[in-house]
């Protein structure tokens, strides 16, 4: 019986088949790749200011710009939430095929 388990649990061609019909249903949205975009640039602009701020000179103005970089990722979840509350998100309105 265990035997029997364990040959059904393989990974074999149909199996695998199998697993990639399967729809996860997450993350792959207009949505959610804005949204992630959007913080991805925010980090970056963070990341850069924390090193400026760490020079010579540039503490008040790399502080500002890391704030500002935190504020561009709090934009980002703001317009992922909206634009998945218009219908841009994973089985949206606006992503339904309509036959065109």
């Amino acid at each position: 019986m265990a035997s029997e388990t364990r040959a059904s649990s393989r990974n074999t061609p149909a199996n695998h088949a199998q697993m990639g019909d399967e729809t996860i249903g997450h993350g792959n949205s207009p949505a959610a790749w804005t949204c992630v975009l959007i913080m991805l640039a925010g980090g970056a602009v963070a990341s850069f200011a924390f090193i400026l701020a760490s020079t010579e000179g540039n503490h008040d103005f790399g502080t500002l710009l890391f704030w500002a970089g935190i504020g561009i990722m709090v934009v980002g979840l703001i317009v992922g939430f909206i634009l998945r509350r218009i219908g841009y998100g994973v089985g949206g309105s606006k992503l339904k095929n309509n036959g065109h």
